[in-house]
Parts: structure tokens; sequence; C-alpha cells
């Protein structure tokens, strides 16, 4: 079962990433109990925040607003369906 990490957490584990060019990303992990795989993300993704990412990546404010336009996608999806069907129940209605 994964953790949740405060965002003020995140930031302060970046930061000491960011400010220790001496030491790699396992040891500060490991001293701050977590994993060394999930510090790197938030590091990269600390880095594409910043534009300093690799091109085409997106950003932690893109990232968010991609998911809410899928969810707003899927309803109007179901919307549609639903009128769809509305729309086939009352053409049979009007030709009885």
């Amino acid at each position: 079962m994964s953790k949740r990490y405060t965002a003020e957490f995140k930031r302060d584990a970046i930061a000491l990433v960011r400010s220790s060019p001496h030491r790699n990303v396992t040891e500060i992990a490991r001293e701050l109990g977590v994993s060394p795989e999930g510090l790197r993300g938030w590091v990269k993704q600390d880095r594409t925040d910043r534009g300093e990412g690799p091109a085409g990546a997106l950003t932690s404010d893109e990232r968010e607003e991609l998911r809410r336009v899928r969810r707003e996608l899927a309803e109007v999806k179901k919307a549609n369906e639903i009128l769809v069907k509305a729309a086939a129940f009352f053409a049979r209605e009007i030709v009885k």
C-alpha cells in the first residue's frame, strides 16, 4: 500500500536533493523513509515544472488539466449516450 505525502514534505525532499549534489537520491530517500523511485519521480516532475524537463513532458498543471478534461469528456459521452437512447425511444413512440 502506497503512502501519501504532503506537498510540503515533497517540496522539502526535492530541495534536499537539489542542495546535496554530492549525495545520491537513494541515500537521501533512505534517510527520509521514502522509496528511491518515488523521490526520483518527484525530482523529475519538479524539473519539468520549472521548465528544465525533456521536450514534451507535461507540467503538474498540465497533468491536472488533462485529468479534468478526461473526466469531463467521460461525462459528456455518458450524457450523449443517454440522449441517443432517448431520441431512439421517442422516435419509436412517434411512429406508433
